[in-house]
């Protein structure tokens, strides 16, 4: 179903030839272990490698990804169960990288489609809309130049009437998985703004694998122990115990949260505080099969609704000219809908899709299935969004712990949280700093990204 052991037997056997890589076993010394093949471990394996040091990339599942993975067998085509919006391909380094790969990245199409009831939205009832949606986004941006910071929800004008319940919807749950009473207004408005997106036909998941297909990744090999040292760290895994001069660790704060990993001694306080607050949300797709396109929609049309409540949710349609529709349920309703199982999302998404559509529409629903990424026990959510006074934490992140310990991850970018070219980024600046042990600074900080226009 995806990527993972057999497809990189090749490239793992040529890589753990090369003297200038060596210690690619789960268990020895090594200059640098890197936890987790996501996307952030892979660019930092890349970094690491090009720099001529030993590595161990070690993944406690059975694919690379983390969250970014690919699915070609469910529908026989590609459906991403994780990350699928390729953000600011411009300045995306996967983005960038990927144009080598021979896979095909495409724009996404401009703007998005509203229904209310069952009809698409006019062009006055459009604009009202997305007028809307600005003054909300600008009311949070204000708010968060005081001095302390608020909730998002606690930002919102008073005054947006019978369009409230879609604001909250887009902004929160949609954008960043977790309600606005949840999410703190300076993470909102740090956040670069997404303007320009696309996709990879093949998809987002194996243009990842893609890149890391000559890395030696060790898979079903779970970290449980990091013991720092005075001059090296000791990793115990589930096949052995790595001892490394630097580690990082690019698992998930919905991982390090549940305490799956024991560090010893404990991490500082500022960092425990850190990982608490930058708690993942909740974002899950309802994949449905729709041949002979039944919702008369375009190709990866984005249709949101103008809901009466809270549960609502968003679809993309003919995911690259495919018949495959994503209903997108994210925030407190997904984190609900996935504790009752996969059976109840799709109820609900087919539902949803009849109240827009007509009954009908039930009867065009081939093959299904639901991405439950609060459960995965190598993620236990989908992506970081701080709570109100968290932001911070994300800084913390990049404080390296005891000189030896350095963190990468999606929740460990400041302004690309949360996206698949944030966590590429901060694992090039966890591996750059992991090589200053060595002396000299290496090319290519991969620093953040140069100054944007902030989201919304």
């Amino acid at each position: 179903m995806f990527v993972g052991r057999r497809s990189f037997i090749a490239g793992a056997a040529a890589l753990a030839a090369a003297p200038a890589l060596g210690a690619v076993s789960a268990s020895g010394d090594t200059d640098v272990a890197i936890i987790g093949a996501g996307a952030a471990g892979i660019a930092a394996a890349r970094k690491v490698a090009a720099a001529g040091r030993r590595f161990a990339l070690i993944e406690a599942s059975d694919h690379v990804g983390g969250r970014c993975i690919t699915d070609t067998r469910t529908f026989g085509v590609p459906f991403d169960r994780g990350a699928h919006w390729v953000h600011l391909p411009d300045i995306n380094p996967v983005a960038r990288l990927g144009s080598r790969t021979g896979l095909e990245i495409y724009p996404a199409p401009p703007g998005q489609k509203l229904r209310i009831g069952k009809r698409n939205a006019r062009e006055g009832e459009m604009e009202d809309y997305l007028a809307t949606l600005v003054r909300a986004s600008r009311a949070i941006q204000e708010a968060a130049r005081g001095k302390a910071d608020v909730a998002c929800m606690q930002a919102l004008p008073k005054d947006l009437g019978d369009w409230r319940s879609a604001v909250e919807f887009v902004l929160g749950p949609y954008a960043y998985g977790k309600n606005l009473d949840e999410l703190s207004a300076m993470d909102f408005s740090r956040a670069l703004e997404r303007d320009t997106d696309a996709y990879c036909r093949q998809g987002y998941g194996a243009l990842l694998a893609k890149l890391a297909a000559d890395l030696p990744v060790q898979f079903g090999v779970a970290a449980q122990r990091i013991l720092s040292l005075r001059n090296s760290v000791e990793i115990d895994t589930t096949r052995g115990r790595i001892t490394a001069r630097a580690v990082i660790m690019t698992a998930s704060t919905g991982v390090l949260g549940a305490e799956r990993i024991r560090f010893e001694p404990a991490l500082p306080p500022r960092h425990r505080d850190a990982i608490g607050k930058l708690s993942l949300g909740a974002y899950e797709h309802v994949a449905l099969e729709l041949k002979g396109n039944p919702l008369q929609a375009q190709n990866d049309d984005l249709i949101f609704e103008k809901p009466a409540g809270p549960r609502t949710a968003a679809l993309l349609a003919n995911v690259s000219g495919s018949p495959l529709c994503m209903v997108e349920v994210a925030g407190k309703m997904a984190r609900e809908l996935s504790a009752q199982g996969e059976a109840a999302m799709v109820d609900f998404a087919t539902g949803w899709l009849a109240d827009l559509y007509g009954a009908d529409i039930k009867k065009a629903v081939g093959k299904t299935v639901a991405t439950n990424w609060s459960r995965d026990p190598f993620a236990l959510g989908a992506s970081s969004a701080a709570a109100p006074g968290g932001q911070g934490g994300r800084r913390t992140l990049m404080e390296p712990v005891r000189d030896r310990l350095f963190f990468a991850g999606e929740a460990v970018h400041e302004t690309l949280w949360g996206t698949v070219g944030g966590a590429w980024e901060s694992g090039e600046r966890a591996a750059d700093a992991a090589l200053r042990l060595w002396g000299g600074a290496p090319g290519g900080t991969g620093a953040a990204a140069p100054s944007r226009t902030r989201r919304r």
